[in-house]
């Protein structure tokens, strides 16, 4: 310090001053800790919300197919419905025809 050595009075305030400061010190890194805890917690989460959200994308992915599916149903049975139309047309000139033009 000044050179000179400490007395009693002068080493009981610095251990109060170092008391004081490690508990300040103990509060500080308590706090620190829970912090810690908190944002671990927030890091777990988010990982089970990225989980969660690749299974989401996979079923959104699923569902989409199944409505395309769904929607082209109607439209092939109505492709259905007029190749046969056009089937059985053709098939009636066609009859016509090799009959010579009249009807049975």
């Amino acid at each position: 310090m000044r050179g000179e050595t400490m007395n009693q009075d002068e080493i009981a305030e610095k251990v109060i001053e170092v008391d004081q400061r490690s508990k300040s010190n103990k509060y500080r890194l308590d706090k620190v800790e829970e912090r810690q805890g908190n944002l671990e917690q927030l890091t777990n989460a988010f990982a089970k919300m990225e989980t969660e959200q690749s299974y989401i994308k996979k079923d959104v992915g699923e569902i989409k197919a199944d409505v395309k599916t769904l929607a082209e149903k109607p439209a092939k049975r109505w492709e259905s419905i007029v190749s046969t139309a056009v089937t059985v047309i053709v098939g009636a000139l066609i009859g016509y025809l090799l009959s010579g033009g009249r009807i049975l």
